[in-house]
C-alpha cells in the first residue's frame, strides 16, 4: 500500500501513534529530506528499519516508477515531507495520482497541517476557505493574483517566504485595500510561534520593520459582500457593448456577471430599453 503521512510542523509530540508505527514498519520510506527524517525518528525514539529514499521536487518524477513497483510487489511505501501533509505544496500528488490510475491502494495518516492550523488561529471567519499554495514571486504576477481575490468571498490561505513577506503584504494592501483583515502566522507549533492579526496596512508596516524569520502562513479574510447595483443602471453598459459589435446576449452575460445581477433580469431590461 502507498501511505501518505503528516509529520509535525515543529513539536515532535504532535506525531500520531499511527505515524510512529508506520515509520517503524514501512518497507520503504520516501522522504522529502532524509536528514530531517532521521532527526524526526530520533526525536520520536523510532528505529526506521525500511529502505529510505529521497523524494523531493527535483526527483519526484524519476522516483515514481520504482515506488509504484514496490507497492505492486506487496510492500508498504510511506511518504513523508519535512513538515505537514504531503501533496499540499509538497511532493506527493503525482505519486497518488499515478497509484490511483494504476489501481493500487492508497491511504493517508492524518495529522498536522499549517493550512488548517493557521485558519484556526487567524480569528477570521473561515467556514469557507481556499488554499493558494505559495504567493507568486514576481511583482506583476503577484498583483494579478491578488486582483483575482478582490471579490473572493472565502478566506484565502497561502504560504510566503519571510524575505518576500513585506513586499507581498504591501502589495496586498494596495490591491485588496488597507483595511482588509488578515493574519500572519509564523513558526506554528514551534518555540517562537507568533500570530499577528489586523488590517493589511498594519501587518505590512510590521513586516517592513523586519527582519521576519521562520515559516510563514498568511490568511486573508474573504471580501465583504457588496450590494448589487440596480439592474436599470446597467442597461447603458450593455448598450455600449452592443454598439461596439457585441451580441446582446453576450453583452448581457458579461455585464451581469461583473455586477452580480441575474442575467434574465438584465436581458429583459435591455430589451425594454431597446423597444
Amino acid at each position: 500500500m502507498l501511505v501518505l503521512a503528516a509529520t509535525p510542523l515543529g513539536d515532535s509530540r504532535d506525531a500520531s501513534a499511527r505515524l510512529l508505527d508506520a515509520l517503524a514498519t514501512a518497507d520503504v520510506v520516501a522522504a522529502e529530506d532524509t536528514r530531517r527524517l532521521r532527526s524526526l525518528a530520533s526525536a520520536l525514539g523510532v528505529a526506521v528499519r525500511g529502505r529510505v529514499v529521497s523524494h523531493y521536487d527535483a526527483v519526484e518524477a524519476a522516483r515514481l516508477p520504482g515506488l509504484l513497483d514496490e507497492v505492486r510487489a506487496g510492500r508498504t511505501v510511506l511518504v513523508v515531507t519535512d513538515a505537514g501533509m504531503p501533496a499540499v505544496s509538497d511532493p506527493g500528488y503525482r505519486l497518488v495520482a499515478a497509484a490511483a490510475a494504476a489501481g493500487l491502494p492508497v491511504t493517508c495518516l492524518p495529522g498536522p497541517s499549517a493550512v488548517t492550523t493557521a485558519l484556526v488561529l487567524s480569528g477570521l471567519p473561515v467556514e469557507r476557505f481556499c488554499f493558494d499554495g505559495f504567493a507568486p514571486r514576481r511583482d506583476g504576477e503577484r498583483r494579478r493574483w491578488l486582483d483575482t481575490l478582490r471579490a473572493e468571498p472565502r478566506a484565502v490561505v497561502f504560504f510566503e517566504s519571510p524575505h518576500r513577506l513585506a513586499d507581498t503584504l504591501r502589495t496586498a494592501a494596495e490591491v485588496l485595500g488597507a483595511d482588509r483583515p488578515a493574519a500572519v502566522c509564523r513558526e506554528l507549533t514551534k518555540k517562537h510561534e507568533e500570530v499577528l492579526r489586523g488590517p493589511l496596512a498594519e501587518l505590512a508596516a510590521w513586516a517592513a520593520e523586519g527582519p521576519v524569520r521562520g515559516e510563514i502562513t498568511v490568511v486573508l479574510a474573504g471580501a465583504a459582500p457588496s450590494a448589487a447595483p440596480p439592474v436599470a443602471s446597467l442597461v447603458d453598459a450593455v448598450a455600449e457593448r452592443v454598439a461596439d459589435g457585441e451580441r446582446l446576449k453576450d453583452a448581457v452575460a458579461a455585464v451581469a456577471e461583473g455586477a452580480g445581477v441575474p442575467k434574465r433580469e438584465l436581458y429583459a431590461a435591455a430589451l425594454a430599453a431597446r423597444d
